[in-house]
């Protein structure tokens, strides 16, 4: 039996649209899979699109965004801790529950069900790090078995704290199952190279144009310092590094699209990474109408037992 809906994909592939048309059909609740949707304020950077979830009208219910302050540095065992919550409540309700993201590493945990620990800071393993630059972190990091996230960590601090995860972990064997893992259809939306280009392209300049540079100004104006914005990477980087007199503006912008690019491949590499540790994961073309893609969804879950 089918307890969850997993909706996966690389960046600007339509994953929101997509669920949201989905939860509208059966009634169901999407739960956000994304790292930085869970900050307040940080809404154009982050993409949230939040008028995305209503159909005709009908507000669909949606979870996980929206719930810390920006400048907090929200992780995997906080993201763990409030999924079971929410899932197990929509279960209660007897509604069915809609995971939909592109943050492998929440994604993978959740399915796999792993037990986590919220593992502390390591003042002397820091230090070894910090003259390292983000491609030797990168690499570094690579070299740990255990679960770890290289889709999300384009700033030397987000690399650091990851290997300093990886670390905890590799000691202390944080990463065992404690529960049958959650039995999910797993679906990802397939979109070509060229295509998921023109979007993210098409999507930063639509975002500049509605104010995103504004609304690092704003986060930086209530309170949340440069360095913890530059510290949740890509858009908030970039741009915080324009507003402080570091990058030009046409600099900046050429220098995120690429960025945005590279994360987009990563997510990719992740995924097919899924695959490869036993996921099955069912591929629909992002391009189909909304209607087909719910339409071969359905027809899964039919298949699955589920009306």
């Amino acid at each position: 039996m089918i307890d969850l809906i997993t909706i996966l994909g690389p960046t600007a592939s339509g994953k929101t649209s997509f669920a949201v048309s989905l939860a509208y059909s059966l009634d169901a609740e999407i739960i956000s899979a994304d790292s930085r949707q869970v900050y307040r304020q940080m809404d154009l950077g982050t993409g949230k699109d939040l008028s995305e979830y209503v159909v005709e009208g009908k507000q669909i219910p949606y979870h996980l965004i929206d719930i810390v302050d920006a400048g907090y540095k929200y992780n995997l065992f906080e993201y763990k801790q409030d999924f079971e919550k929410v899932y197990e409540k929509i279960k209660s309700d007897e509604k069915l529950p809609i995971l939909c993201g592109g943050t492998g590493l929440y994604i993978e945990a959740v399915l796999k069900n792993y037990k986590l620990v919220n593992v502390p800071e390591n003042p002397e393993l820091r230090k070894s790090l910090e003259h390292k630059n983000l491609f030797e972190l990168t690499e570094i990091l690579k070299s740990y078995k255990q679960l770890h996230n290289i889709t999300d960590i384009d700033t030397v601090k987000r690399a650091i704290r990851a290997i300093e995860i990886a670390d905890y972990q590799s000691k202390y064997e944080t990463t065992e199952l404690t529960t049958k893992p959650i039995n999910s259809l797993i679906i990802g939306l397939d979109i070509s190279r060229e295509e998921r280009r023109n979007r993210i392209s098409r999507r930063l300049s639509e975002r500049l144009n509605q104010g995103m540079i504004e609304e690092v100004e704003q986060i930086m104006k209530n309170g949340v310092s440069a360095e913890d914005l530059i510290y949740y990477g890509l858009e908030y980087k970039f741009i915080t590094n324009h507003i402080l007199g570091n990058l030009m503006f046409d600099e900046m912008v050429s220098q995120l699209e690429v960025a945005i690019h590279q994360f987009a491949k990563r997510q990719m590499t992740w995924f097919r990474g899924m695959e490869k540790r036993g996921f099955n994961i069912h591929w629909i073309d992002a391009l189909l109408p909304q209607k087909e893609k719910v339409e071969i969804m359905h027809s899964l879950l039919h298949e699955n037992g589920i009306n």
